[in-house]
Parts: structure tokens; sequence; C-alpha cells
């Protein structure tokens, strides 16, 4: 390729969260990031992928230019080039192009399989897009990634199981209520992994979220952004009735969920199944809540085990979504190689039209004069094939005096000659 591809950056298998957070671009300076890197001189085409997990520019550059791609990044983040090389890693052309497919695909992600990093980098791309920093080559390269991430998707169960404790908590819900669009559920806590969860109902279209918290500002905050009620601890009794399913994840050392308590919401229930998940360690649900009829209680030892299973699986498509992803970058390699050629056939064309726009003009001012159509015909015909294989064959018999054969092999399958 005239133009070397480049994939540089760092993310969480090379560098510590300290330094992905100063190495990290806000959408605010984005623009200008393109903008600069462009400008410079450094490369022709750049998008920035920014995740909190990974910092990543995917260029379009000059072989020589590959260092200084690196002192850009260094030089804009105002990071030490010394102490940031030893996170960076640098993937050249058809390593850029099987990085770019696997990171779309979610098999460079800390949750191997996970689907947001696609939607990041089409935000990514997007943005340089905007800016007017991606060209032929980042073009195809982002157009082909999601289409192979999409492949990879629909072909294996690479995104089939749950693998957080949170998605496997909503899986199973959704294995015993079927349908989570008419239920309630009662998160107990207000914390990261209670937050996921709620991330994973909404997307679920869970009925109605009921957020109880020791501290209500905290429970009002979550609640906000999932359009739920926001109660204290000490309500949480009244309202356990409402709830379908419970999941609790609190910091107490002893359980806040007692079976006096559950047994009563049943008979208000007159009965209807509860499913409770107990995430926390210690327990925040009485284990002898498990002995009550219609109910469902899944601790976190529970969930791991579903979550070790489904890693599995998930690890066995990758082994196939790897074998997709070699195949798709041998054929992206060679649409880029065949770039080289374009020049080359962009000329040749030019010369030959131009020979052909001459020797048109000649023949139709013979015609004007009166000559005989057919010797104009002739002549133009003969001209044509004298001046097309003048320079060809010129070089050809050069060819022959210097022995060159691969030169004389390569005429021969160029013009699809015989070998008589």
């Amino acid at each position: 390729m005239n133009m070397q591809l480049l994939a540089l950056g760092i993310n969480h298998k090379t560098a510590p969260v300290e330094l992905r957070e100063q190495a990290a671009f806000a959408p605010e300076i984005l623009t200008e990031a393109l903008a600069d890197i462009t400008a410079c001189g450094v490369a022709n085409e750049a998008a920035i992928v920014s995740t909190c997990n990974r910092t990543e520019v995917y260029c379009g550059i000059s072989p020589s230019t590959e260092a200084a791609a690196i002192d850009w990044f260094c030089r804009y983040l105002k990071l030490d080039a010394n102490e940031v090389r030893p996170y960076l890693y640098e993937h050249p052309d058809a390593l850029a192009v099987q990085h770019a497919f696997r990171v779309a695909s979610g098999l460079d992600s800390m949750v191997l399989g996970e689907p947001q990093i696609l939607g990041q980098m089409k935000d990514a791309f997007a943005a340089a897009h905007k800016a007017g920093t991606t060209g032929k080559i980042l073009n195809r390269l982002f157009q082909q990634t999601f289409s192979v991430a999409k492949v990879v998707r629909t072909d294996t169960a690479i995104g089939a199981s749950a693998v957080s404790v949170a998605s496997a908590a909503v899986t199973l819900a959704k294995q015993i209520f079927n349908d989570l669009s008419e239920k309630t559920v009662l998160l107990i806590g207000a914390g990261e992994m209670i937050e996921l969860c709620a991330r994973h109902l909404a997307e679920n279209q869970i009925g109605h979220m009921i957020v109880a918290n020791r501290t209500v500002e905290r429970a009002e905050l979550l609640a906000r952004d999932f359009g739920a009620d926001a109660i204290s601890l000490t309500e949480m009794p009244m309202r356990l009735s409402d709830a379908d399913i419970v999941i609790s994840s609190t910091a107490s050392q002893l359980p806040i969920l007692g079976k006096g308590a559950v047994e009563r919401a049943l008979k208000e229930r007159k009965h209807r199944p509860m499913f409770l998940v107990d995430i926390a360690v210690p327990r925040d649900i009485e284990k002898e809540v498990g002995e009550l009829r219609d109910i469902y209680l899944y601790t976190v030892d529970d969930l791991k085990d579903v979550v070790q299973e489904n890693m599995k699986s998930r690890q066995e498509a990758a082994q196939e979504a790897e074998k997709i992803i070699d195949v798709k970058v041998v054929e992206f390699m060679r649409w880029a190689h065949s770039l080289d050629a374009v020049p080359t056939i962009r000329a040749l064309r030019d010369t030959a039209t131009a020979i052909r726009e001459t020797e048109l003009a000649r023949a139709a001012r013979l015609l004007e004069k009166g000559e005989d159509p057919k010797k104009v015909m002739e002549q133009l015909a003969r001209t044509l094939t004298n001046k097309l294989t003048h320079d060809p064959t010129a070089v050809l018999r050069q060819a022959d005096h210097d022995g060159d054969a691969k030169l004389l092999d390569a005429a021969r399958r160029l013009f699809n000659l015989s070998d008589d």
C-alpha cells in the first residue's frame, strides 16, 4: 500500500487505570485532536476510539511517520513518552485490520463478547467522518469492521449467554417470567452492581422498578435514570408484595430481608411466585427464605456458576470468531493492495485516451477533405495499433536483450498471449 494503516493505543490489558484516565480524549477535544493529527502531517486519515477501557488511534500514514504518530499521541495528551511507551501497542497494516475487527466483535474486551464497544466504535467513526479526517482507507476499514462484527454476532454464540452476575440475574428472571414488561422489580441498594442490574432490566423492558436504599437521596439519583420509585429501607417491607423480582446488593453485615417479611408479602400476593437474587456478600436475604413455596432464591455463588459455564461457551464461540476474522482480514488486505495498481491503471487509460482523441481528430479532418472513408479507417486502425504497442514493444525487446525472463512472462500474462 502507498499509505500504511496503523492502530496504536493502550487498553485495560496493557495499562493501569491511572494511565488510561490520563490518556483519554474527552468528547469536547476529539474534533480538535483529529484536526491536529492530520493538519500537522502525521496522518493523512485518522479516527480516535476513547472509552474507559481503551484509547486507540486508527490512522493512515506514510511508512516514515509511524514514530511521529506515537510522538503526537504523547505530546497531544501531555504524557511522558518514556513512561507511556512500555504500555503502548502498535499494529501496522494487516495487524491493524485484525485488531479493529477483534475490538468491534468484543474479542478484546474485559468482558468477552460484550456488545457496547461496537456502538462506541460507530460513534468514533461518525465523529471522524464528520470532522473530515477519514478517507478511502478508513472509510472502508470501519465499514468492514462493522460488517465483520455483525457476522460474528450472527454466526457465533459470542453474545448469546450472560457472563456477568448482573446479566445472569436478569437472564434467570426472563427464564422464570418469560415476559418482563408487566413485572415489577425491587432493587435493594444503589451501588454499581444494582445499577448494572437496572440497566440490564431496562434493556429487557421491565415494567416497573423500585429502588430501596438506606440513603434515599442515593436511591433517588439512581431511580431518576430509569423512571423508578425511590424508597428508604424502612419502607421496603410495605412495598415488598409489589415485587415479582427482588435483587439485593448492599454492604450490610446482617441480613436485611427475613423469612417472616417474605411470608407476609407472599400472602398479600396470594402466592404469586417471587424471584429473589442475593448478590451481597455477606448475604442480604436469610437463607431460610429459599425454603418457602413459590420462592426462587439465588445467591451470588449460584450466579457465578452460571457465569462460569456461559464463559466457557463464549470462549468456544470466540475461537470460531477468530477464524471468521482471519478470512476477512485477508479480503481487506487484498482490496488495500489493489489500490497500489490504481495510479498505473489510470495513467495507462489516460495515455490510451489521449492517443485515441488525437487520431480520431486526424481521421475526421481527412474525411472532411473527401478522403476515401475505407482508407481513412484503415489508417486510423494501423496508427492506433502502432502507437499503443510502440512503447511496450521497445521495452520487451530490451528485456529480451537483457535476459529478463520475468518481464517477458509478465507481458504474456498481462496481454493474455499464447506461448506460440
